[in-house]
């Protein structure tokens, strides 16, 4: 029903201002030439695109380009190429202009455009929210990451909780989970974020771009971007008239990674499809200390399509997608004389062989595993209504996330939940006296979790309503750019309660009229409803004190309700190992951060100081249950106490808190193509307590990335043969201190000791005699020494048997070893032939 709700809402948006749009409106033409500065000459392929009309086109062989029947108004023009800094020009489609462009040999992008949080397509030099982006040519050269999350972990400011390879979650300044919103071409992402080991469900292999927004985005997104913002933005339209696509193939050395993708894309008369299919899978990975870690491999598909328009009235672009992934359980038990992984065979679990070496190099999924699969389709549509805009973004998703967790009964799962969202998000953009961009805007979500069949419940079935509405502003006056809004948000919750059969082999849903009076039914979940509301805002400025020396400042207020989790949990998550208990008493958060930043680009120097602080109300963080002595209290999947129970216990709490840090870069570029690359990300996470002092056992945040120092030597070889072109080679060197300023109480957290880590790549494109790209090649290597370290941020850290023994001195698994990558694309053209070739 809703869906049809939703369906027709789209149709009624396309009929009206598609109808609106009718009577040719005013269009411009921009045509040009584009040219490599050091010699002149033409550059044919530089890719011509206009991020707010998702339109463009590209050079031919003589250098030039011509964009025709744009709409009109004032949009941005990026002119980018492999290799060399991307450049933007500001340009007024209401009349027809010529610009003619220079490329520079670079990899600093000093005019990066984003479109995550704003209104309009907008330079991140100009933008006083703390943002970052990366593009196509740097995840291409990440290719060791086993997801995109990991792509980006290593990013001043980001960082990463993972489980293993497959499995990582952002984390933003600190905060993660139901504090960052992760979106799809700016399409919310939904998937029980609130779960540990719960993993972004996107294909790496379709993601060309990666915008992150630092910091409170509460006002264009609403509650849940308290912390942050990651938009994952597929493949942009191929020019006019082309059908382009590829193949390509991913080996990893340490865990035997493939992974295969085939994509393929077209635009003729401004209709634009395309298609990405992929699949890849993983063994066990391996490092010195552990050997193969048993229970982390992991077998994925995936494949979307998308159908488009570009005409002069606007875009719509419709996008299916389907994400497909069967994923092993690690537990970290091992034999407690050889310290080899060991497995659950029986329910009762009173004996564990030890994991074979044949198992450890396989393939195939163990009967312990996840099955998690995500179905997506969207719309993107922005259409020209005289001199303003209107962007309509709809969604549907549903997330059947399954957790199998009896060996001696494999197809019952122990968890089954199936979430149903529907998104929406309106935003009219226009301007006030012709110099005040405004965008008035209204978002949110209808959202539906069910029960399937299952054995274990930690949380419950619900309905939830997310609406918000928003006005923001953005003017300039010379070299100072301000904006500006607010927001007012309304969450609603409606839990349904819940009883277990206790009577039959695995506790079941009870689903009779008299759960009261039926022997050996308990109530599992008490009915909720919560109706959360709070106002965000934010007002910032940047001052461009010259083209090379700006400022910037910004204050924002962030909203977040409390997670269904954090609010009702009772039972366990079989896949993290976890007994959750909510609190249904809590309130929402409120932050307030403040970001400060000074950007320097000179010829020969780029250098960038950011610091922030984040204070935080009614924060929700979780601790592990102790029993009287003093030890984690281990549960049974009922919850019953027991020392050998599969399960730790812990609950929610709240409390004051303040984040604190910043990120500090400067790269050294003596000549265009080498590069002497450095970052440094610093945070704090402090608890304030309610009022009394706090012990220092509970003085730090849990999961607060320690200080993380990357450098990196960078040779862009500038000459090329006919064979070999945008050759590239890098050597990285990355720090990370140890993390002594941790969540020790009730012992949820624990020491991590520092480590560093060596990385080097290179790659390149191959060129056959007639000039044409045959194939691209990367080659990346991590860990280059083989160091065993565990990560902070890594989950595995912390499983192991339930007493490992007084002779461990290091409990929990340790990180993925030395790794080699090899990735190959080969490109292809099957366009058709233009007249008069």
């Amino acid at each position: 029903m809703k869906l049809k709700i939703f369906s027709l809402l789209y149709i009624l948006c396309l009929a009206v201002f598609a109808k609106a749009a009718t009577g040719d409106p005013p269009t411009g033409t921009l045509t040009g030439t584009v040219t490599d500065k050091a010699d002149g000459s033409p550059m044919p392929g530089v890719n011509v695109f206009i991020p707010d009309l998702k339109n463009g086109t590209s050079t031919n062989e003589k250098g030039q380009y011509t964009l025709s029947n744009i709409p009109n108004g004032v949009h941005i023009v990026q002119y980018s190429f492999v290799g060399y800094g991307t450049i933007t020009r500001t340009v007024d489609f209401s009349k027809s202009a010529v610009i003619d462009i220079q490329l520079q040999t670079s990899s600093i992008e000093t005019s990066e455009v984003v479109v995550t949080g704003v209104s309009k397509a907008t330079e991140i030099k100009r933008n006083p929210v703390p943002m970052l982006a990366v593009g196509k040519a740097f995840l291409e050269e990440r290719s060791a990451s086993g997801n995109v999350i990991d792509e980006i972990a290593t990013l001043p400011g980001v960082s990463a909780v993972t489980t293993g390879p497959n499995i990582s979650k952002p984390i933003i300044h600190g905060l993660g989970y139901n504090r960052v919103i992760t979106l799809m071409d700016g399409i919310r992402q939904e998937g029980q974020q609130w779960g540990d080991e719960h993993g972004i469900e996107v294909d790496q292999n379709s993601i060309d771009r990666v915008e992150v927004i630092k910091g409170p985005a509460s006002l264009t997104y609403g509650s849940d971007a308290i912390g942050g913002v990651v938009n994952l933005i597929s493949p942009q339209a191929v020019p006019e008239g082309k059908i382009l696509g590829s193949v390509q193939g991913i080996y990893g050395s340490n865990n035997g990674l493939l992974n295969g993708s085939f994509r393929l894309y077209g635009n003729n008369n401004g209709w634009t499809w395309g298609t990405i299919i992929s699949a890849k899978e993983a063994k066990d990975y391996q490092n010195q200390h552990d050997g193969r870690v048993w229970a982390t491999n992991f077998q994925e598909k995936d494949a979307r399509a998308t159908v488009g328009l570009n005409k002069s009235w606007g875009y719509s672009h419709l996008t299916a997608s389907v994400f497909d992934d069967l994923q092993a359980i690690p537990d970290g038990s091992r034999d407690s004389v050889t310290r080899q992984f060991t497995k659950q065979i029986t329910e009762a679990d009173v004996f564990r062989p030890i994991v074979s070496a044949a198992e450890l190099n396989s393939y195939g999924i163990p009967v312990l595993h996840q099955h998690v699969q995500l179905y997506r389709i969207y719309d993107n549509s922005n259409f020209n209504i005289g001199d303003a805009n209107l962007v309509v973004n709809l969604g549907y998703q549903y997330s059947h996330r399954r957790e199998f967790t009896h060996p001696e009964d494999a197809d019952i799962p122990g968890l089954n939940l199936e979430l149903t969202t529907y998104t929406y998000d309106f935003k009219y953009i226009f301007n006030i006296a012709d110099t005040y961009e405004t965008t008035i805007g209204l978002n949110g979500m209808y959202q539906s979790n069910a029960l399937g069949y299952s054995t274990d419940f930690p949380i419950p079935a619900y309905h939830q309503f997310d609406i918000g509405p928003f006005v923001a502003v953005k003017k300039t006056f010379g070299k100072l750019d301000l904006s500006g809004g607010v927001r007012e948000d309304s969450r609603s919750f409606n839990g349904q309660a819940a009883y277990i059969n206790n009577s039959t082999t695995f506790p079941t849903l009870y689903t009779g009229s008299n759960p009261g009076t039926t022997p050996n039914v308990t109530q599992q979940f008490a009915a909720l409803n919560k109706t959360f509301t709070g106002a965000s805002g934010s007002f910032g400025a940047t001052y461009n004190i010259s083209d090379a020396f700006l400022l910037k400042g910004n204050i924002a207020r962030g909203f977040r309700a409390p997670s269904i989790a954090e609010l009702s949990a009772n039972g366990p998550d079989p896949g993290s190992q976890i007994y959750h208990v909510g609190n249904s008493s809590f309130k929402p958060e409120f932050s307030t951060q403040e970001d400060i930043g000074a950007f320097l680009t000179l010829p020969n120097v780029s250098a960038s100081v950011e610091l922030f602080t984040n204070n935080i109300q009614n924060y929700i963080f979780q601790e592990q249950i102790l029993d009287a002595a003093g030890n984690a209290v281990r549960v049974d999947a009922d919850g019953t106490a027991d020392p050998n129970g599969p399960y730790s216990k812990f609950t929610y709490v709240q409390s004051k808190a303040r984040i604190a840090g910043g990120e500090l870069s400067l790269d050294i570029h003596p000549a265009p193509w080498l590069h002497f690359e450095n970052a440094m990300s610093l945070t704090y996470g402090t608890n304030l307590g309610t009022g009394a002092k706090v012990p220092d056992s509970l003085k730090y945040l849990p999961f607060i990335p320690p200080l993380h120092t990357h450098s990196e030597l960078r040779v862009n070889f500038k000459k090329s043969t006919k064979t070999l072109k945008n050759l590239y080679a890098f050597a990285g060197f990355d720090h990370y201190d140890a993390q002594n300023r941790f969540f020790a109480a009730y012992g949820t957290e624990t020491y991590t000791a520092g480590y560093n880590l060596l990385s080097a790549g290179f790659g390149g494109n191959v060129y056959n005699s007639a000039g044409k790209n045959i194939f691209n090649v990367f080659i990346e290597g991590t860990n280059l020494a083989n160091v065993n370290y565990q990560s902070n941020m890594s989950r595995l850290k912390y499983f192991d048997n339930a007493n490992p023994g007084p002779a461990v001195t290091t409990p929990g698994i340790f990180n993925m070893g030395r790794n080699i990558s090899f990735k190959i694309v080969v490109p292809f053209d099957v366009s058709p032939p233009t007249k008069g070739s």
